[in-house]
């Protein structure tokens, strides 16, 4: 898998994906990095790369030319690495919501399409570019921030993590929240008493199908707590409708012998 990054600060990107699951997968040559600044194709004194918006108004847009000749370069090599298809992905608070399923999806897609991901800067990037050359824009949030490059890092990791062979434990990625639809149930470690707090006695019992239910029982009620959006579109089995009506059960005597 090779993901490849547009970028005025490619060293922050290149540096930031060298610490844990990214950097080890790295190293292992499980994905490929390529970085490429648009300043390097730019042919004035002062590697210009902003101008002022037409119509007036605060900020600078980033130049047109210089993205799309980074953007050829980026595909090129891809091309010459073997990929068979590349896609185009403009990081952006106007795109499209990213959630675990379009991660999946990238992730699966990946042995065969390599990645260019746009990081933009100042108040954005000439319309015609995104135009004629983004394939897709995605949002990591319904925030701003400086520049595209920490959500860039964001889908970097989520994609890679997706990838087989990159985490330690293969069910991890298939127990993160809202790879099943749920966010994740409430985690333990020693020791298992911790200020006056114990460890549920049913993930100390070994008892495997218990401690399955009541995880799917934690999962199920956090999500009702905290995201209850996500229950809103999910057809629940007859396990898990029982499940959160015994969460709900125990969470109302819980508030009421308070």
């Amino acid at each position: 898998m090779r993901i490849d990054v547009v970028t005025l600060f490619p060293t922050m990107i290149g540096e930031a994906v060298r610490y844990g699951v990214t950097g080890r997968a790295l190293e292992r040559g499980l994905w490929r990095l390529g970085l490429w600044n648009p300043r390097d194709f730019v042919t004035d004194n002062y590697r210009t790369i902003d101008d002022r918006p037409y119509g007036g108004g605060p900020g600078m847009v980033m130049l047109a030319e210089p993205l799309a000749k980074a953007l050829a370069t980026a595909r090129a090599a891809q091309r010459a690495e073997g990929s068979k298809a590349t896609r185009t992905l403009y990081l952006s608070p106007a795109g499209t919501p990213l959630v675990h399923g379009r991660v999946a999806e990238l992730a699966a897609a990946a042995d065969d399409t390599a990645y260019v991901l746009l990081a933009g800067r100042y108040e954005g990037i000439d319309e015609r570019l995104l135009g004629s050359e983004v394939d897709e824009e995605i949002a990591v949030g319904d925030f701003v921030v400086s520049g595209g490059e920490l959500p860039a890092l964001m889908l970097i990791d989520a994609i890679v993590r997706q990838r087989p062979g990159v985490l330690n434990d293969a069910d991890s990625a298939a127990q993160d929240s809202f790879a099943a639809g749920l966010l994740d149930c409430p985690h333990y470690t020693r020791p298992e008493e911790l200020g006056g707090l114990r460890v549920p006695e049913v993930l100390l019992s070994g008892h495997h199908a218990a401690i399955r239910a009541w995880r799917l029982k934690q999962s199920l009620g956090r999500t009702w707590e905290r995201r209850p959006d996500l229950l809103e579109g999910r057809a629940l089995s007859n396990e898990e409708r029982e499940l959160l009506a015994t969460y709900l059960r125990e969470h109302a005597e819980a508030k009421r012998s308070r």
